[in-house]
């Protein structure tokens, strides 16, 4: 017979705290709670995160495995489930990655992971997290997206000066100066926007004037050799 009272059994399922950080969040929360799954009396604690994390307080509802798979989003119930079951066999950790659909329909993305305690072939709990990272991919993605269209204004910025350089010193227009970036990047294989930034440092610096001629010849010479032509228009 076991030695263990009721209170030494509450205490035992209770869930754990879990410690979270996101590089994205900073300072600001970010949600994650625990479960534990006693497979001798098949009951399914979790604690008040995991509860909010599905849409619901404490005492509204009880949980139950059959519950937590209804609330993974339909195409990764089943993954879900087989990697939940192979540890529940083999024991050890498991960990996955999926979205949770809570009672309200919102969506999650969650990281689910857990240990699970298998003696002499035979379940006994399974202890676990769930940390929401919704905010953290929102986070990540939206900087990701302010950062690409700085990059990209920062780049067409760039190139309109290199074009502007080359209007003035080749006296050309606005297409042939982009053209004359443009074959320079393919014959090269060179970014087109790393050729405009090498032109644009060169025309900012007075005393490097030689190099800019230099600079410039070079791009002039795949046209010039596309045209069969050994003088350099426009000089």
């Amino acid at each position: 017979m076991s030695g263990r009272g009721a209170a030494e059994d509450v205490a035992m399922n209770e869930p754990k705290s879990v410690k979270t950080y996101s590089s994205a969040l900073g300072d600001a929360d970010c949600v994650a709670g625990t479960f534990r799954y006693d497979a001798e009396s098949l009951e399914l604690h979790w604690s008040d995160e995991i509860y909010a994390l599905h849409g619901y307080c404490r005492g509204e509802i009880v949980p139950t495995i059959e519950l937590l798979y209804s609330h993974k989003h339909p195409e990764d119930r089943d993954r879900c489930r087989d990697v939940f079951a192979a540890a529940c066999v083999s024991g050890g950790f498991f960990c996955s990655y999926h979205r949770l659909i809570d009672s309200r329909l919102r969506e999650h993305r969650v990281l689910t992971a857990g240990e699970a305690v298998v003696e002499a072939g035979v379940l006994r709990a399974v202890d676990g997290f769930i940390i929401d990272l919704t905010s953290t991919l929102r986070w990540e993605t939206e900087r990701a997206s302010r950062e690409a269209v700085e990059g990209a204004v920062g780049t067409r910025s760039t190139i309109e000066q290199a074009k502007g350089i080359l209007m003035g010193i080749l006296r050309i227009g606005s297409d042939a100066a982009f053209d004359l970036l443009s074959t320079h990047s393919q014959h090269t294989n060179i970014k087109l926007s790393s050729t405009a930034a090498d032109l644009v440092q060169l025309a900012n610096s007075p005393h490097q004037a030689a190099l800019l001629d230099a600079f410039v010849q070079e791009l002039l010479l795949p046209s010039a050799r596309a045209a069969g032509e050994d003088a350099v228009p426009g000089r």
